[in-house]
This record gives C-alpha cells, sequence and structure tokens, in this order.
C-alpha cells in the first residue's frame, strides 16, 4: 500500500471538492500520484450517471444571457433532481457558463453540441465541467433545451428560477427597457402566442361570423358592422392569449400592441418555459 498522507488527500480533496474517503482510495489506487487520483475520480462520472439515469429529474433553473446592445439572447433549461441544487451556488455556476457560451460562441443546434465547447480562455470544455459537477454533487442532471434569438430581445426569469422568457422583436427601440418590461409581462400572463395568425383560422373566422350576423340581427348598418366586429375580435384575441391584445401588465389601459408601437418595435415572438414543463 503505498504512503498516503493525510496531507496529501487534504490536498486532493482542495483541488476536487470530492469527500476525503473518495479522495484517499483514488490516492491509494494511483499508488500517491495526485494527478492520476484525479483521472479515477472523473472517471466516477460514467457510474454516478449510470446509478441514477432513472431519477426523476423535477427541479431545475433557467438561465438567460443577452448581450448588451440587445441584439441577441440564448436561453437554456437545465433540470436536476433536488430544489437545493437547483439554487446552488455549483448549479449556478455550471449554467451561467453554458448559457454565455451559447450566446457569445459559435452557436449550437442541440445542449449535446452546446455542452461539446470550450469557453474562450477556459481549459476545460462545458462537458468536463458538468462532469465535474456531476462527480461533485452525485445527482442526475439534465442539460434539457437550448435557445438563442437575435434580436432586439428582452428577457426575464422569475426570482424562483423556474419560469424564463425571451421576448423578440424587431425596429429601433426607443426605451430598450421595454423589450425585459414585455418578457416579464409574458411571464405573468402567460399568452399562448404572440399573433393572432397564429390560432386556429377556423375558429377566428367562426367567432367573427357570429359577431357580424348578431350585429346585422340587431340592425347595425351595414358599413360600421365590420368596424364594430374590429373592436369585439380584439377583446376576443385577448381572451384566448394573444399577447399583442392583451393589456399590458404595467399599464393596463394600453394593449402590448400600442405599448410595442410607441417604442417603435415590432413583435416577432416569444418562447416562454417553465422547469419540466414542454
Amino acid at each position: 500500500m503505498p504512503d498516503v498522507t493525510a496531507a496529501d488527500v487534504k490536498a486532493l480533496r482542495e483541488r476536487t471538492d470530492l469527500p476525503m474517503m473518495e479522495c484517499k482510495r483514488a490516492l491509494v489506487e494511483a499508488d500517491g500520484d495526485a494527478d492520476k487520483a484525479v483521472e479515477i475520480l472523473k472517471k466516477q462520472f460514467k457510474k454516478i450517471q449510470d446509478k441514477r439515469s432513472e431519477n426523476a429529474t423535477e427541479e431545475g433553473r433557467i438561465f438567460i444571457a443577452i448581450t448588451e446592445d440587445r441584439s441577441e439572447a440564448a436561453m437554456i433549461e437545465i433540470q436536476c433532481e433536488s430544489a437545493p441544487v437547483a439554487t446552488g451556488e455549483a448549479l449556478e455556476a455550471l449554467g451561467t457558463a453554458a448559457v454565455n457560451q451559447l450566446l457569445n460562441g459559435p452557436g449550437a443546434d442541440s445542449p449535446e453540441a452546446l455542452m461539446s465547447q470550450t469557453p474562450e480562455g477556459s481549459s476545460q470544455s462545458l462537458q468536463d465541467l458538468y462532469e465535474d459537477f456531476v462527480n461533485k454533487i452525485r445527482e442526475k442532471t439534465v442539460v434539457v433545451r437550448i435557445d438563442r434569438v437575435a434580436g432586439p430581445a428582452g428577457g426575464y426569469v422569475h426570482h424562483d428560477f423556474k419560469t424564463g422568457v425571451v421576448f423578440q422583436a424587431k425596429g429601433e427601440a426607443k426605451n430598450p427597457e421595454i423589450l425585459r418590461d414585455v418578457a416579464m409581462h409574458i411571464a405573468a400572463l402567460k399568452p399562448v402566442c404572440c399573433h393572432a395568425e397564429e390560432l386556429d383560422a377556423a375558429i377566428v373566422e367562426a367567432e367573427r361570423n357570429t359577431h357580424s350576423e348578431a350585429a346585422r340581427a340587431s340592425g347595425k348598418p351595414e358599413q360600421i358592422i365590420d368596424k364594430i366586429v374590429d373592436g369585439q375580435m380584439k377583446k376576443f384575441f385577448a381572451e384566448k392569449g394573444v399577447l399583442l391584445y392583451q393589456p399590458f401588465a404595467k399599464d393596463d389601459k394600453k394593449s402590448v400592441q400600442q405599448v410595442l408601437t410607441e417604442n417603435n418595435l415590432e413583435a416577432v415572438g416569444f418562447n416562454r418555459w417553465k422547469v419540466g414543463i414542454a
């Protein structure tokens, strides 16, 4: 048995942040070679992954990063098993590194493609960081989905980290903060789509016909029926969860559409994510 001292174990513990007994076992297996011991400990990732593969990941956190000029935004969702891990510093560090790489790197079309990248200035890939995280936390953790959009864009993550929104527009905003305000509105009011055209056309047509027939039956002049129906349809669209027709959360005397128009913006779309809900 190699001569492994308490100081050796302590040094490896500080280097890996793993339990003392595991550090000691790895040093013994590595004949006291600290570098070999680190590699042995890293190989534990696969064992942990296999052992916990069937565990449910019902907790997690959403991360958002936006360029300073709001020209691009990125969002990722990471799921894990427990609330303490979801809100812990270790997951925060991993998620922040991943979302910043998604925003500032070459882009990625899948979580796997993103995790294979190495952030600028780092000696470790995101996959290396992820495996170190799993070795340390000993909990199933999954990068579930990623998204990156062109701006101008605004983003918002709720205080519990479980709801995240990226709102995408076009134009040059008078007040760029309105982009974040609309993202907050989406988080709170939960619209189902951005534009009325995204609703089922048959349902929209049937609703419009109902209002038109009612207006004619009440004796309204034909030349103003369309105008009357247009007003009624705005209320219908708001009730159906069309973002642009909803009363704006920060000023319900105006619609989201009105607020955007006042700021020289036109809505393109949004992603509203809730941890664990596709």
